[in-house]
């Protein structure tokens, strides 16, 4: 036998945190090739060259690649280079960014095949055949879809070092019943559980193992009840069991369907509030249902909600998205993650794009660049206050400060006095009177625009120099004085576990100190795997992602 593998599955993945779970379900599914396999994962940014040679010491025959829209770039590379260097080797290509418009990619004319669609068992029966030298004609090669239980689990595939210092990708059913046409679930039929019972003993066998950070990728968890309540039944009996020892899972939910034995449990979010925009893009929302959950959620739970809202979608323009953003802000969300449009490959909502003039990067992520509702510079504008967005208010760091910056200044007095007696002093002498008005969205977005121009739009400032410039801020436009921002300043500098004294502050931190633990950001993920906060939700100690 060789003492070296026959097959290597390989990819890219977007941090060491993140460990690949198609990779696990190929190798999962080789059959009597498994002992003839390997899989190597990279972190995307490594030298395609350095990778070219980690991959062939290996000395392989065959090479698969899951290709997706972050890494698909630099696997065009990799996979150019080793066309040239190793010509005997076999490459395959596949995942959800070769599966359509082939041919119109580079990557796909450096194969000798592609796989489309479900690879599970479809790699396995191409290996066998490549290695018996009877390789198929056809290049492109139509993935077969099984029923989920006929697939042997991937989950015994993570090692012990994944269990420790990674993120497990789970899935509990596969496919959308939904049609939302910027995601390419929306090409499914329907949804398919996997046997709950089975489902829930792999993830009984993971835990025994020491794992604690699950993620399912689900698209949509909550469409059974009764399956969504037996996991999380299972998730929260470990955490009941072991409470100084939490476990964290992260879903992905359907905003206006929450059964009511689940709402104390979920969490829920939007993508657009938009009606006209919904239709258009056949998402199917109750928007006032979505809201009442949302609310409801917020008022008897202690769910901390993680909400998505989408800029650049066909027919809405930036008062549209104002309006939204407002709506949803008022509702009480700890975090809303502002992203801009992209076009998948293969996803409908490219029909749009001659009728709403809708030009899009030709490069991944395939972000919007503009429609005729949003020029390109109203979406850089909003791109901006995305990341800025990120940078203040769901990093937890202001929470003291953030509502004096929307215009709030009740509230920013109550988050204020939260933090320490100087915050309580300067709100008693009658700082808190400061007048509001302006929509939170044309406030925040004033705010973003003036930092841009003051730190430049590449790398993010240092957080000393960040709280700085929201203080001059707040002095220099006339939403405070200079007493009232020193005290909401100083109690988020002490409450996000800063240490020393702001070279901007005129007086020293009094007061009791805070600590790390103050941050409500949903940073589980990124404390426990060095990445950065994604988009997850606590309730209780589960973590749960919001479509």
């Amino acid at each position: 036998m060789r003492a070296v593998p026959d097959i290597l599955l390989v990819t890219l993945n977007c941090r060491y945190s993140h460990a690949s779970l198609g990779l696990r379900y190929l190798y999962a599914n080789m059959g009597a090739l498994q002992s003839r396999c390997e899989i190597m994962e990279f972190v995307i940014g490594a030298r395609c060259e350095w990778l070219a040679e980690r991959i062939l010491e290996r000395a392989p025959r065959i090479v698969g690649f899951g290709v997706y829209i972050w890494n698909a770039e630099e696997t065009a590379r990799l996979v150019a280079i080793l066309r040239r260097v190793a010509p005997q080797l076999t490459l395959v290509l596949g995942g959800p960014e070769v599966s359509h418009e082939t041919d119109a990619q580079a990557i796909c004319r450096d194969a000798d095949f592609v796989i489309t669609g479900p690879g599970d068992v479809s790699f396995a029966k191409l290996c066998r055949q490549v290695l018996d030298g009877e390789p198929p004609a056809a290049r492109l090669i139509a993935g077969e879809a099984v029923a989920p239980d006929e697939l042997q689990p991937p989950y015994p595939w993570f090692s012990d070092d994944d269990l420790r210092h990674r993120i497990l990708y789970v899935e509990a059913s596969r496919g959308c019943p939904f049609r939302c046409e910027f995601c390419l679930s929306s090409l499914d039929r329907t949804a398919v559980p996997f046997d709950p019972e089975r489902f829930l003993l792999q993830m009984a066998r993971l835990h025994e193992r020491g794992a604690r950070l699950f993620k399912f990728v689900d698209r949509t968890f909550n469409l059974r009840g009764t399956t969504s309540e037996a996991i999380l039944r299972f998730f929260l009996g470990r955490i009941e069991a072991a409470p100084d020892d939490p476990v964290y899972a992260h879903f992905e939910l359907i905003p206006d369907r929450l059964p009511e034995r689940l709402r104390a449990q979920l969490e829920i979010g939007i993508q657009t509030w938009n009606p006209d925009v919904q239709a258009l893009i056949s998402r199917r929302q109750d928007n006032e249902k979505a809201e009442h959950n949302l609310a409801w959620l917020r008022a008897h739970t202690h769910a901390h909600l993680h909400v998505d809202l989408i800029a650049g979608l066909p027919g809405e323009d930036l008062a549209s998205f104002a309006a939204g953003f407002d709506r949803l802000h008022a509702l009480g969300p700890q975090e809303i993650q502002i992203g801009v449009l992209k076009r998948l490959r293969g996803a409908p909502i490219a029909r749009h794009a001659g009728a709403f003039g809708m030009r899009f990067n030709p490069s991944p992520p395939y972000n919007v660049l503009a429609t005729d509702r949003m020029p390109f510079a109203t979406v850089q504008r909003i791109a901006r206050f995305a990341r800025h967005w990120d940078l203040v208010a769901n990093s937890g760091r202001f929470r003291a400060t953030l509502p004096m910056l929307l215009g709030l200044s009740a509230d920013a007095g109550d988050a204020a006095a939260e933090h320490g007696s100087i915050a309580r002093h300067s709100l008693a002498e009658g700082h808190d009177a400061v007048a509001t008005g302006g929509a939170r969205f044309e406030r925040f977005l004033a705010f973003s625009e003036w930092l841009a121009a003051r730190t430049g739009d590449g790398a993010p400032p240092s957080a000393e120099r960040l709280y700085e410039a929201v203080h001059a801020w707040l002095c220099s436009a006339g939403h405070c004085d200079d007493e009232l921002a020193d005290a909401l300043l100083a109690a988020d500098y002490r409450a996000s576990g800063l240490h020393g004294r702001p070279a901007f502050m005129r007086r020293g931190l009094r007061g009791p100190g805070g600590g790390r633990g103050a941050l409500k950001r949903q940073s589980r993920f990124a404390g426990a795997a060095g990445d950065e906060a994604t988009a997850a939700a606590e309730v209780g100690s589960s973590f749960h992602k919001v479509v």
